[in-house]
């Protein structure tokens, strides 16, 4: 297993996973923690806010491309990025959505993955992680 460094310390990499569908996160969360990241998720962005927004370590965040609501996936990409404007986002989409467009916010580290694929997430936050140092 591959060693990354983290800003979250004693605890590891903490990745924010957000995403409607309850066996999609579970999923990517299965996939981040045989990556040795640590998941936590949410099933709505309004939470994922409330997360970035108490100050827990979070050192990457990964949104589904179809989380709706009051705060849907570019919401909530927009409102993160304000918050921490340092921290990487994954979109992740199913590829059958059309291209997401985020108006109004630096994509130097923002990622789009096809999330079907096998430890996709997995490796894009460790691409994520990489271009950060």
């Amino acid at each position: 297993m591959e060693h990354t460094a983290s800003s979250g310390g004693a605890y590891g990499v903490q990745v924010l996973i957000a995403g409607r569908h309850k066996q999609w996160r579970d999923d990517v969360a299965a996939q981040l923690r045989r990556a040795g990241y640590a998941p936590t998720t949410v099933d709505c962005g309004v939470d994922a806010m409330t997360v970035l927004a108490l100050g827990l370590p979070v050192d990457v965040l990964v949104t589904d491309s179809g989380l709706t609501g009051e705060l849907g996936s570019v919401e909530l990409a927009l409102e993160a990025r304000a918050l921490r404007p340092d921290l990487p986002i994954i979109l992740a989409s199913d590829g059958s959505r059309e291209q997401v467009e985020f108006p109004d916010i630096r994509t130097d580290d923002l990622y789009v993955v096809q999330a079907e694929r096998t430890d996709a997430v997995a490796s894009t936050v460790r691409e994520a992680l990489s271009a950060r140092v």
